[in-house]
């Protein structure tokens, strides 16, 4: 198998759309090679725990609407071709992801990573929910079929939340400054939300290269 290492943030719109790409590509390839695994990146590091008011956060971020309509014009195109749904009228607030990390990392020790990370998704941008209130995330959980009282108790400590903010850190120290970023084997990164095509030859490649070895 083929370790295959995603950098992601649960509120990154080109995350949403590079995972759908990438599960695209997967369905072709029933015997794929990856071993999956989801790693922590903030896009908003030094967000309130509290999260902000949406408008307040696109209008500091963008310069106002106008440039808020711009930036996304790509992103709602992209999503369409995908094939999925982004509601960002829905959405109210902005959150802070720790939470939502911390989620992800107890779901790996169930093998319910991609899965939770789908839901946390779908909550987000289909749904407008703040994934940082812990009765959503407990949802999330549930939804995941992993013990949502033991997610619940978790989440009132700061249980992983030092190890999350450590790997994050180290993530910049190692050069990745935007996310989603793929890394493949160990050894090469594939940036942004690349289309199905491209994540079918490298897969290609891959299983060439693995049948070549046997």
């Amino acid at each position: 198998m083929v370790k295959l290492d995603i950098l992601s943030d649960p509120i990154c719109p080109w995350c949403y759309i590079g995972k759908a790409n990438l599960d695209a590509a997967l369905i072709d390839f029933p015997l794929h090679p990856f071993t999956i695994e989801w790693h922590p990146f903030q896009l908003n590091p030094d967000m309130p725990p509290e999260g902000m008011d949406r408008r307040a956060y696109l209008e500091a971020k963008f310069g106002g609407k106008d440039g808020a309509v711009t930036a996304y014009k790509p992103v709602v195109d992209k999503a369409e071709a995908a094939g999925i749904e982004i509601n960002f009228d829905k959405i109210a607030r902005t959150p802070n992801t720790i939470d939502t990390h911390r989620l992800i990392h107890w779901a790996g020790i169930e093998q319910r990573q991609t899965f939770v990370v789908d839901l946390l998704f779908k909550a987000y941008f289909v749904e407008g929910r703040d994934i940082s209130d812990q009765e959503v995330l407990a949802d999330v959980a549930d939804a995941a079929e992993m013990d949502a009282t033991l997610v619940t108790r978790l989440l009132a400590t700061d249980e992983d939340t030092t190890d999350i903010r450590a790997r994050d850190a180290h993530s910049r120290e190692m050069g990745i400054s935007a996310v989603p970023t793929f890394i493949v084997a160990n050894q090469h990164a594939v940036p942004g939300a690349q289309d199905p095509a491209t994540w079918r030859n490298v897969i290609s490649e891959i299983m060439e290269q693995i049948a070549a070895q046997d």
